[in-house]
């Protein structure tokens, strides 16, 4: 059995540093919202698909809570931000091949009053991959990061002033959001003066911590047609994992799993760079955002710095990159966020940051040597 399916419906709760809600009633609330969005009611839910790192729900507990008598196509993916794509194209999956008639993705967690990456309760212990890793003083993901962004500095000549550049450049697109955590304005002086995280990483090299959640309705493209807004299509979808995941094997840390997946993407959806007319690039770091934007081909590689300076990444620009601020400026919602902005611009449903006429949008997930991209498209 093969049917098309599209996204039919978008909700999130607030993003904030302190929800004061579980992870639970996030989820249900994000949920009730998209399909309050799409024009459906509980009872078209038959499919669930979500992921989690750290703070999070399953999708058993969230149907429960819904008071849904069962499920027919069920998905807990473990992993984090470099599954954001991947949970998506599931759900596309399960829909085309008739496991369920109307599946809801989302991502609930509570990353800055909750569980927090790099705090521990009790003894340090590391296991597994990590406890060879560990001893060198890599442990959370900004360590690795800082790494990874040192090999481009030294490579490429990159210079604070060029991750500057991209922390500036969302931040400018998140003053029109709404819904952003951060929006003030932010110069790069202010950049220059902020706080060491981890060298080379100021504290605006990092992602937003965010408690919140979000969720997207995915059904038959048939369907669609009678619900409330314009369908959103998914022309194609390429993850990739290298060296195992171990981010300590990976052969050039200038780049990432961005490398492999974007020359297989472009080759199956027959598309190019130059097609977008905008991107939401998984920014947990600015220097994850600086090896996305050259290793899918938005610029050469060691350009990435000068392509944002000089304002190629915005309005008026090649293209936009980031429209809502990015996980560096709306929140860190663990990239699904990324998608629900897609499907916001794509319907022309932006307000005052809509991108002009939008037909197609790259959403990329994850970084260094594990992650997926796929190519939305307007109905």
């Amino acid at each position: 059995m093969k049917r098309e399916a599209a996204i039919v419906g978008i909700g999130r709760t607030a993003y904030s540093r302190n929800s004061g809600k579980t992870t639970l009633a996030m989820a249900v609330e994000a949920t009730r919202n998209a399909l309050a969005d799409a024009g459906l009611s509980l009872n078209d839910v038959d499919g669930m698909v979500a992921f989690s790192t750290g703070d999070s729900v399953s999708t058993g507990a969230v149907g429960y809570a819904l008071g849904l008598d069962g499920l027919y196509f069920q998905s807990d993916v473990a992993g984090g931000g470099n599954v954001a794509a991947l949970v998506m194209s599931q759900a596309f999956m399960a829909v085309e091949s008739g496991n369920c008639d109307v599946a809801v993705v989302y991502r609930s967690l509570n990353s800055c009053s909750g569980h927090r990456f790099g705090t521990f309760a009790g003894p340090i212990q590391a296991g597994g991959d990590s406890q060879f890793s560990a001893p060198h003083g890599y442990m959370v993901p900004g360590q690795w990061f800082a790494m990874w962004a040192r090999r481009h500095m030294h490579t490429y000549g990159t210079s604070h002033d060029d991750f500057g550049a991209i922390a500036v450049t969302y931040r400018n697109h998140a003053v029109n959001n709404s819904h952003a955590m951060a929006r003030s304005p932010l110069t790069l002086e202010e950049y220059h003066d902020s706080r060491w995280i981890m060298e080379p990483f100021h504290i605006y090299d990092c992602a937003l911590e965010a408690d919140g959640a979000c969720a997207l309705v995915v059904t038959t493209r048939e369907r669609a047609r009678d619900l409330k807004h314009r369908p959103v299509r998914l022309l194609g979808h390429v993850g990739y994992t290298g060296k195992a995941g171990l981010n300590d094997q990976w052969d050039d840390m200038t780049c990432m799993y961005s490398a492999f997946v974007a020359p297989r993407l472009w080759d199956r959806t027959g598309l190019a760079p130059s097609d977008m007319d905008f991107a939401c690039l998984y920014d947990c770091f600015t220097y994850t955002a600086l090896a996305t934007t050259e290793d899918f081909g938005f610029c050469e590689k060691g350009e990435a710095g000068s392509f944002y300076r000089s304002g190629r990444a915005t309005y008026g620009g090649d293209i936009v990159i980031n429209p809502h601020g990015g996980l560096l400026s709306e929140g860190y919602i663990h990239g699904l966020n990324h998608h629900v902005e897609a499907v916001l611009q794509l319907r022309g449903d932006a307000g005052v940051r809509q991108v002009e006429e939008p037909e197609l949008c790259l959403v990329s997930a994850g970084a260094a040597a594990y992650g997926s991209a796929l190519v939305y498209a307007g109905d």
